[in-house]
């Protein structure tokens, strides 16, 4: 490809997913050349044809990028001696024992290390534990023999993306960066500088990766603490979300946090347990942690329960109703499933008996641990004839007043749903 970046650089992403891609699209219309790196090769022919296929990222944009001749897509990482400076936004999941899995960020590295040259930016934005950078990349680079500081540059700066979010994004979302030496710090910061809005550097990788975890952490604590609440005002008989909304007016010293069916998503579900694993190896229990996600790992057993008690009031059992979800995704607008609660809704109800179906207008297909299923038509012959219908993703296109009219039993696990003015019961149950 013949430069056209007015930066005069070039730009490697390894890894062109929902962090990837629109990273790759900021700094080609930064003015780098950009060369995204996948292992997937249809992910790398779709942007290669102009297509996006994350959310977003508008296609017309990948599409301008690639006539401007700013942007292409490969699976050869041998390519990646070409590039000046080269992001790593791969995955990086929890095993079964929720111990992290940094192999891609391993492999990620190695490849790095294949073509590693001198004067070469290496940032890692996949979120992990504090030390991933120092003690798990460093070692892979340095033993190409090439000094850090000196001869390469290497940095930790967290992925701040948010789906969906159409107020903050790639580009003017804060830009947290943390280098090994100072120099790389101040190396990341000017790269970052060119193409993103606000540059936040802190004084180590392990900062900006603290930083990050903290973040998470915060929210998925917040979120406990919102749902162990409801929890206690269902028993109490006192509506939560009233509560909520009336503490919330209060100017100073409470921020709202909002009870649900569980946590999804591939941030705040996970990334605590980055922490909690680093600190296990230093003898020291992370027990907000721990309780948190106890609690949140509760919700979608509490959700059937609601589910269940609505059926009994007709005099019906979960074995053998047919139940009709509205919602997969982990959160609204989003076609995310990841970690969705409401998947562990669709596989109780489906383990006590239940007929499931769903209708969700961004996921078409769903297929997790053999489970297959398809979206639904949302008529009102499908709510009236589904012996529940539950709520389990607010998204903003739903009609819900539809919904109430059309069903027979609605439970709302997001407190979307109409409700009468002094309606009495369980905040969580609409009809039933």
């Amino acid at each position: 490809m013949t430069p056209h970046g007015t930066q005069g650089a070039t730009v490697g992403v390894i890894g062109l997913g929902y962090v990837g891609l629109p990273l790759a699209v900021e700094a080609g219309k930064g003015g780098f050349n950009v060369i995204g790196f996948d292992v997937t090769e249809v992910v790398t022919a779709k942007v290669n044809e102009g297509q996006s296929h994350t959310q977003d990222v508008p296609s017309e944009e990948v599409a301008a990028l690639r006539e401007a001749g700013v942007l292409e897509a490969t699976t050869e990482m041998s390519r990646l001696a070409e590039c000046d400076v080269i992001l790593i936004c791969v995955p990086t999941p929890l095993s079964k024992t929720r111990d992290p899995d940094v192999s891609y960020i391993l492999a990620a590295s190695e490849a790095v290390a294949g073509g590693l040259r001198k004067g070469q930016l290496i940032i890692l934005e996949s979120t992990t534990y504090p030390g991933t950078t120092r003690e798990v990349m460093l070692p892979a680079l340095e033993a190409t023999g090439l000094s850090i500081g000196e001869d390469f540059n290497l940095c930790f700066s967290p992925e701040r993306v948010d789906p969906g979010n159409e107020t903050w994004n790639t580009k003017n979302t804060p830009k947290v960066v943390g280098g090994i030496t100072a120099a790389c710090t101040e190396a990341g910061a000017a790269f970052y500088g060119k193409f993103l809005d606000t540059i936040v550097p802190v004084s180590s990788a392990e900062a900006a990766e603290m930083t990050k975890i903290l973040e998470n952490t915060f929210r998925a604590v917040n979120i406990g603490l919102a749902n162990e609440t409801a929890l206690i005002a269902e028993r109490l008989g006192v509506d939560i979300w009233e509560v909520i909304e009336a503490a919330a007016t209060k100017p100073f010293g409470f921020m709202k946090f909002t009870p649900g069916p569980g946590l999804g998503g591939h941030c705040i579900p996970v990334d605590p347990h980055y922490l909690s694993w680093k600190m296990r190896t230093l003898n020291y229990k992370t027990r907000f942690i721990e309780l948190a996600s106890e609690i949140n790992s509760e919700m979608p057993y509490f959700v059937v329960g609601k589910i269940r008690e609505a059926l009994n009031r007709r005099r019906k059992g979960v074995n053998g109703s047919k139940v009709l979800a509205l919602g997969v995704a982990y959160k609204r607008d989003v076609e995310d499933v990841r970690e969705s609660p409401a998947l562990d809704v669709i596989r109780l109800l489906e383990a006590d008996g239940a007929t499931v179906s769903y209708h969700d207008p961004f996921v078409a297909e769903l297929q997790e641990e053999g489970t297959h299923l398809s979206s639904v038509e949302l008529t009102d012959a499908a709510m009236a004839e589904a012996d529940a219908v539950v709520i389990l993703t607010d998204h903003s296109d739903f009609d819900y007043q539809r919904v109430v009219d059309a069903s027979t039993v609605l439970v709302d696990a997001r407190h979307v749903a109409p409700r009468k003015v002094g309606q009495a019961g369980s905040s969580w149950i609409v009809k039933g």
